[in-house]
């Protein structure tokens, strides 16, 4: 399935996915990042994909950014959309439009934490366990229907970096799993909820 990856970032989850993207069935058609320096844009040259980069501090409306990035996706026409640490709060148009075939990867046990900084919300929460969701992105910020997530216990001597660090594994773990179920057709958003095998997640 042709996928368009978008990226803010160093790209770590866009490396696992590019390492993994035979086996499970992708086909990376461009990544697309909203930061000049994100160097999630290097590891995707060096695998000789399309780069695309829009800076979004050049555009006097969110509107005006999300249309302009639609066109850039629309050119690969993609099956499936991978928001891989994409800061970027997008418009209700926008997510209405892909509605379904968007999914995000948001380091925290949804609904949990939603937003920035979820490793030290955690912590000064005093959460015994932390994690990564998977989700179908809508218009509610970190709020779509969630596919799957891990759990990550919380140490007693944990800092936010370390934290972070063994959540990033099972990002990088997971999220690969959930693009298979879905370029594989076995995965779908209905009535905001996810659809896996028939059956309601």
């Amino acid at each position: 399935m042709k996928g368009v990856i978008l990226i803010s970032g160093s790209g770590s989850n866009l490396q696992s996915i590019i390492d993994n993207a035979e086996e499970i069935d992708l086909d990376i058609q461009a990544v697309i990042s909203n930061k000049e320096d994100a160097y999630g844009l290097k590891r995707a040259q060096d695998a000789n994909i399309p780069t695309h980069t829009l800076n979004h501090t050049q555009f006097s409306t969110r509107e005006a950014f999300d249309q302009q990035l639609s066109q850039i996706i629309d050119q690969y026409n993609p099956g499936i959309i991978i928001l891989a640490g994409f800061m970027r709060i997008l418009t209700a148009e926008f997510t209405q439009k892909y509605l379904g075939k968007m999914l995000n990867i948001h380091p925290s046990l949804l609904p949990k934490f939603t937003g920035l900084n979820t490793h030290q919300r955690a912590l000064d929460a005093g959460e015994s366990e932390h994690g990564v969701s998977i989700h179908f992105v809508t218009d509610e910020l970190d709020g779509g229907a969630i596919i799957a997530q891990s759990h990550v216990q919380v140490l007693k001597n944990d800092t936010a970096k370390s934290l972070s660090k063994r959540v990033l594994i099972e990002e990088h773990k997971l999220f690969p799993k959930v693009i298979h179920c879905f370029t594989q057709g076995r995965l779908s958003l209905k009535d905001n909820r996810a659809i896996l095998d028939g059956q309601c997640l």
